[in-house]
């Protein structure tokens, strides 16, 4: 006769079996579990506890049971099944509560970052946030194959954990792309991002027109692409941009070390490849006006001390790039070439720029108005007119959520979730993001406030580096880069 089955005395067996040393691993493993809930302040994880102590002592649920199979080929599959899902879960909350590598895709931050750098982004200084779409495909950020790579549900509301500071003035910062919410999928890795395609081509040939612009689709806010830029004005400052000087709270602000402009400059010969590499320009980044070409011809007037034959560029140049060229007696002159833009492209370039050219004087280089431009901070109130609503409406209605918002033409009132409303207090903290290659960063000035939840991190520093424009043994690999601070300019 079979002996009754009695689960007490079988699980004090079981706890009898547990060596030290499996103790002493889900003791370990039990401890930073419990901390991390007590970070999270979401007190029902703690009753997954129960779960790891099944797994790592009394074993009821089988999670291993390949380890007894007979088949020899079953064990290996399964142990290395066993090894990469461990590593998923590993790399997951790493990469959502630690930090993250990510890739600078474009020349928005040189000279400081350059296009190829690979930087570990720290999430942890700033707090990481919970994550929104918790449910995703790993290693990925938001496509796989040319499909969604994660689930819209279920979805986690914004909440950010305890970090070791808030961003601070200067900061190098990777953020979600604020205006990447609804997405046209032919354009999202491109300049032209959504809101820019409607002002161009309307909103019903954007949405109708799928050969052209796709799929018009939503982006949640932690899967929107990723963007880095550097913190110029907090919440609660006043930003005003007078001939490319930034003020705060009117106070002038020092240039970024290798902060760049756009200049319109003569040689006294042309640059050659070796010029090019010792004055560390990209020949992506510079264009040569051919010599007696029209569009030369027009902008000889603003060489001053240049023959007319001298050989004469546009490129983005950082103030050490110039003073090289000065000592190599290459220079024969030179010129922001915002001083010379609006003789050639006249308003155009100011219809771009936020609030979408409806502050006509604003430009690139003055921007900001007499006042200068308020940053939204958390629980600061304005008064709600025809002329803020122009600039805060994005973020009462995209970024707070208040979708049925709009200005009443009529009643020349905001009304807000169906009542008029006369001030509004703001529920987050905004920031100010620029890059530091000024005329050639698509930023701020273009797209207005980066909401506190769309903060990623800031990076710390640069893994690799990666200079595509040379071959694999003339300097394709910066090896003077690995290693080095991702944000030189913070002391």
């Amino acid at each position: 006769m079979a002996a009754k089955y009695n689960i007490g005395d079988d699980f004090r067996r079981r706890i009898k079996e547990i060596k030290l040393t499996r103790w002493i691993r889900f003791g370990l493993v039990s401890l930073l579990f419990l901390l991390w809930v007590i970070w999270m302040r979401t007190w029902w994880l703690a009753i997954f506890e129960i779960l790891l102590f099944d797994i790592y002592i009394t074993g009821y649920i089988p999670f291993t049971w390949w380890k007894k199979s007979e088949s020899k080929t079953v064990r290996g599959i399964m142990g290395w099944v066993d090894a990469i899902v461990y590593a998923l879960i590993l790399v997951y909350f790493v990469f959502a509560f630690i930090g993250q590598n990510y890739q600078i895709p474009s020349s928005s931050l040189e000279k400081t970052l350059l296009t190829g750098d690979y930087l570990w982004v720290n999430k942890f200084v700033y707090g990481p946030r919970v994550p929104m779409t918790p449910v995703n495909f790993p290693l990925v950020h938001n496509s796989f194959l040319g499909h969604k790579s994660y689930l819209d549900h279920p979805y986690i509301e914004y909440r950010r954990l305890k970090g070791l500071r808030k961003v601070e003035e200067g900061d190098i910062v990777v953020f979600n792309f604020p205006a990447g919410d609804t997405v046209s999928t032919k354009f999202e890795d491109t300049p032209q991002y959504y809101d820019i395609l409607v002002k161009q081509y309307g909103r019903d040939v954007v949405h109708n027109n799928k050969i052209m612009f796709g799929d018009i689709i939503y982006r949640p806010v932690d899967r929107r692409q990723n963007f880095v830029k550097r913190a110029i004005a907090l919440p609660g400052q006043y930003l005003k941009i007078v001939n490319d000087t930034v003020y705060i709270d009117g106070v002038v602000r020092d240039f970024p070390e290798k902060v760049q402009f756009n200049y319109l400059f003569a040689t006294s010969s042309p640059l050659s490849e070796r010029d090019l590499k010792s004055l560390d320009i990209s020949p992506d980044d510079i264009s040569q006006f051919e010599e007696g070409s029209v569009s030369r011809k027009n902008v000889q007037p603003f060489l001053r001390n240049a023959p007319a034959n001298a050989t004469a560029y546009i490129a983005p140049l950082t103030q050490g790039m110039i003073e090289r060229m000065k000592e190599k007696g290459k220079l024969l002159s030179y010129i922001k070439f915002s001083n010379v833009a609006p003789f050639f492209y006249g308003n155009v370039m100011n219809s771009m720029v936020f609030p979408f050219g409806e502050k006509g004087s604003w430009t690139l280089s003055n921007y900001g108005g007499d006042n200068g431009l308020f940053i939204p901070a958390k629980g600061s109130t304005i008064e709600l007119n025809s002329d803020n609503w122009i600039t805060y409406q994005r973020c009462i209605r995209n970024y707070e959520g208040h979708t049925d918002a709009y200005f009443d033409e009529n009643l020349q009132k905001v009304i807000i979730d169906g009542k008029v409303a006369d001030y509004y207090t703001f529920e987050l903290d905004y920031y100010w993001m620029m890059g530091d290659n000024r005329d050639n960063s698509q930023d701020s000035r273009f797209w207005g406030f980066v909401p506190e939840d769309h903060i990623i991190g800031t990076p710390m520093i640069i893994l690799a580096s990666f200079d595509n424009n040379r071959r694999l043994f003339d300097g394709r690999i910066r090896f003077n880069r690995i290693f080095r601070s991702a944000n030189p300019d913070k002391k």
